[in-house]
């Protein structure tokens, strides 16, 4: 007796540990295709939806589960489809007649006609421009919403392209006092949607100014910063946020005359993301609002694989 109860004390723990051991393999073993299946679908994103999770040779509930995401992606993958193609028939059939009415009022402005008639063709004009801005803006937002934002990265002198943002403010705003202090910053980007952004802060900035803009690049950290300030009447603290959102416009800024579409925020909040960048708002020191932009420099790695590709 006494023999037996010392080989249950020493046997039972063993016991336990083999069969905690073999519970263990044996539920990691059954669980191993269900954490493919997890990092599988921790990688599709959208512009990977023609990935597949894989199915297990075993025809159990893990392979009904795969089978079931699969169908799943292709329901995805086929409504992703349908509205890229949506986007782009969209905006083909939106630029047709925005072209045609442009060149019809290029032909009437042309022709010597009446005050009152030449007002309205200013009018039309005016009202077409504005619309196919705002087409332009809804297709590029929708790439964004579809992850096709991908920027053809070059090299680009970013103080180049605020100079010029400067120049042409100053020129078509002869009221304010256009003003920069520019320091020589390079990075990697698209230089034609970076400029877009310096050309929408730009404007936003002209709109709300009371006599003047400034605009400030430097470099910090391995960072690219773009400031655009202006005194205006600024952004309160509560609507910081919320002003990079879709057609939202502040109060003071509704009237129709503005020209502004609620869009042009949005779109440099989404073409600084691509670039791995950041834009926020906060108050300017001599009141007002200034924007600051932080994008990521070329990393020396980069500029040598850009050197060696050229």
């Amino acid at each position: 007796m006494e023999g037996a109860a010392a080989l249950l004390i020493v046997g039972f723990p063993i016991l336990v540990v083999v069969v905690a051991g073999a519970t263990y393999a044996f539920v990691g073993r059954a669980l191993n295709p269900v954490e493919a299946i997890r990092r599988k679908v921790a990688g599709i994103g959208a512009a990977r939806l023609g990935d597949r999770v894989p199915v297990p040779e075993a025809r159990d509930e893990v392979a009904r589960l795969a089978e079931t995401m699969n169908a799943m992606l292709d329901r995805l993958e086929k409504q992703v489809d349908a509205r890229r193609r949506f986007v782009a028939d969209a905006g083909h059939e939106l630029r047709s007649p925005l072209t045609t009415l442009r060149t019809g009022l290029e032909v009437l402005g042309t022709r010597r006609l009446a005050a009152r008639d030449a007002g309205l063709v200013d009018l039309l004009t005016t009202e077409v421009e504005r619309l196919d801005q705002l087409v332009d803006s809804l297709l590029l937002l929708a790439r964004a919403d579809e992850q096709e934002l991908r920027p053809r990265l070059v090299d680009v002198d970013l103080d180049d392209l605020v100079d010029v943002e400067r120049r042409r403010l100053a020129a078509q705003h002869p009221g304010l006092a256009v003003s920069a202090a520019i320091t020589p910053v390079r990075v990697r980007g698209d230089a034609d949607r970076l400029a877009r952004v310096l050309r929408n802060l730009a404007d936003n900035a002209a709109a709300h100014a009371a006599a003047g803009v400034r605009f400030t690049l430097r470099e910090s950290a391995g960072h690219a910063i773009v400031e655009v300030e202006d005194d205006g009447p600024g952004v309160p603290i509560e609507d910081r946020e919320r002003i990079f959102e879709r057609f939202v416009r502040l109060d003071e800024s509704r009237r129709r005359g503005s020209g502004g579409t609620g869009l042009g925020l949005a779109i440099v909040r989404e073409v600084v993301a691509v670039h791995g960048g950041t834009v926020d708002v906060e108050a300017a020191p001599r009141g007002g609002a200034v924007f600051r932009v932080v994008l990521p420099q070329a990393s020396d790695e980069d500029q040598a694989g850009s050197s060696t590709s050229r």
